[in-house]
């Protein structure tokens, strides 16, 4: 297969946000007086959306407040330090960059459009990227596929050509609802989480992000 179109999810794919992501959950919490949970604890929680992300924070910490009081705590904790520790993973401004300059390059995260763009500039990754959608979206939410349907349909590439790259099952997930191939990235900290059918369903599993070079064969457009 020939691939025209990338489309990478962005925390555990192109940046590793462990720490920020952990640092704003444990500050929304000791909002409320609870103490900090582990980063390994706040890791395991992310990839289904920020609103997700702070109700498993809340449950974990034995806490009853209202998730819709929490989660703009918890967006205000994460703006105030985007990029305060999160960097790409190594290799992926070059791998992105060389992409770019044959084929479409996307980007598809659960993490809102405002902090997901903020962070694409901040690291300077958005140079290299020609569209980026936000899990909070008219599209709605990965694994529901529409908003992969739309950024394929944006990029003018069918969805045989189009190949999505993350750490997590939601991705492998969302690329089969939208029937689009699906690699997955054994760097990534969503990856311990994917089971054995998702695992089966990804076309490769690679251990870095240069290695798509090798394993994706690319068509100009």
């Amino acid at each position: 297969m020939i691939y025209r179109h990338f489309v990478f999810d962005l925390d555990g794919t192109l940046i590793d946000s462990r720490q920020d992501l952990a640092d704003a959950a444990n500050a929304m919490l000791a909002s409320y007086g609870a103490p900090p949970l582990p980063v390994p604890a706040v890791v395991a929680m992310v990839g289904e959306g920020a609103r997700t992300l702070v109700e498993r924070a809340l449950a974990r910490a034995g806490l009853e407040a209202d998730p819709d009081d929490a989660l703009p705590r918890f967006l205000a904790a994460y703006d105030a330090r985007l990029t305060a520790t999160t960097v790409p993973y190594p290799g992926v401004a070059e791998v992105l960059g060389r992409l770019h300059a044959v084929a479409r390059v996307s980007v598809l995260t659960n993490k809102p459009q405002r902090p997901t763009d903020a962070i694409l500039d901040a690291l300077g990754l958005s140079a290299h990227v020609d569209a980026a959608i936000g899990g909070d979206s008219p599209h709605g939410r990965k694994p529901a596929p529409g908003a992969l349907q739309a950024l394929v349909a944006q990029a003018g590439m069918p969805a045989a050509e189009t190949l999505m790259i993350g750490d997590s099952w939601v991705d492998v997930e969302t690329a089969t609802a939208a029937g689009v191939d699906a690699c997955l990235v054994a760097f990534g900290f969503g990856y311990p989480a994917v089971g054995p059918a998702h695992r089966a369903q990804a076309r490769w599993t690679i251990d870095a992000i240069d290695a798509l070079i090798a394993r994706a064969p690319v068509a100009r457009y």
